[in-house]
């Protein structure tokens, strides 16, 4: 089951131009996200209820200033909100006899800001918005990324919330190696929906973060459905890491990265170089993640111990109290307590 009633990640905006349109497989289900010849984005359940083909394989056309989908099989048309507003083979007579406007596919609600187009998940309209990034504003990535990783949304989630895991796992001169690893002490506080590992000075076993500056600040939160920021300042400049964890299906899980900065340092290098040192990272985590589905398919009991998993403790917790706030119709209630956590990495 996935938590439902929340705003997932659907895609950037720079991935959609005016009248284009792509498929995404989002929870299990289908799902065509469009912008409208006008600049609107839009998101469809991706399947025509005439014969079940996806409606992302037509096209999108203008009629009369209106954007329509139109399906590439019998060539159904849908407006933006999901009804159908025209079916060629009709006669004059069946078309004057027929409300085409009562057949329709699922329209999704839809958030477009800085640069980040977010749909939501849930049966009635959404009480809250999607998450705001601090400290950028309405602009957009300068950079984006995605892989999938082969297993459940769970396992990504917490493998990539793993502390210590890095010293074994992204061993690299320009990041971390074994023999860095020392005890580490970070403070913790609830957010909304999640919880935020508390602005502090970086690791001084991280070379990035030091090519930043002296002093940098850093923040790392955590968010449902599976969102996670990581606020870096130094001297008033910004760099900011989104990273969205996604369910594709039970079995898949697409990993988005976005970044944003205008601090001068990242400008001195090519943003190939910094995409493919992104890609390196998170590959690690697929790779480790992917080859942990060998033991998971024996379904063994998982532990987690204290401090290092006290994170992945969380976020379960969290799932379990948004879903019965949901059940039972009450305010969710963030079970995450400000907490010093302590481990080695």
């Amino acid at each position: 089951m996935f938590l439902s009633d929340l705003w997932y990640f659907g895609a950037t905006s720079a991935q959609l131009a005016d009248g284009q349109h792509l498929h995404v497989e989002l929870l299990g289900q289908p799902v065509l996200i469009g912008r409208g010849f006008d600049g609107e984005v839009f998101a469809l359940r991706d399947i025509c209820p005439h014969r079940a083909i996806l409606l992302s394989g037509g096209r999108l056309v203008e009629r009369e200033g209106e954007t329509l989908v139109e399906c590439p099989y019998h060539g159904w048309r849908f407006t933006t909100g999901g009804k159908c507003a025209g079916i060629p083979s009709l006669t004059e007579q069946q078309a004057a006899e027929r409300d085409i406007s009562k057949i329709g596919t699922k329209s999704f609600h839809v958030r477009e800001q800085q640069g980040l187009i977010w749909i939501y998940q849930g049966d009635d309209a959404p009480n809250h918005d999607p998450i705001w990034l601090d400290m950028v504003g309405e602009t957009t990535p300068k950079l984006t990324t995605s892989t999938v990783f082969d297993c459940h949304v769970d396992h990504a989630v917490i493998g990539l919330m793993d502390p210590a895991h890095i010293g074994f796992i992204h061993r690299q001169w320009w990041w971390r190696t074994e023999k860095s690893m020392h005890e580490k002490a970070k403070k913790f506080g609830p957010v909304t929906r999640g919880f935020t590992m508390l602005p502090h000075v970086p690791s001084s076993n991280s070379f990035l973060y030091r090519l930043l500056g002296s002093k940098p600040q850093t923040e790392i939160r955590f968010q449902l459905p599976g969102i996670r920021v990581e606020y870096i300042e130094v001297g008033g400049r910004h760099v900011v890491g989104f990273t969205a964890v996604t369910p594709v299906n039970q079995n898949k899980t697409r990993i988005s990265i976005s970044m944003y900065w205008d601090h001068p340092v990242m400008g001195l290098f090519p943003k190939a170089l910094v995409k493919k040192g992104l890609d390196t990272f998170v590959g690690q985590d697929r790779d480790a993640v992917n080859a942990q589905q060998k033991g998971l398919a024996y379904d063994p009991k998982l532990m987690l111990i204290h401090d290092a998993d006290v994170q992945a403790k969380w976020y379960f917790s969290l799932k379990k109290a948004w879903e019965e706030a949901k059940q039972s119709g009450t305010e969710f209630s963030n079970p995450v307590r400000a907490k010093t956590l302590h481990w080695r990495s």
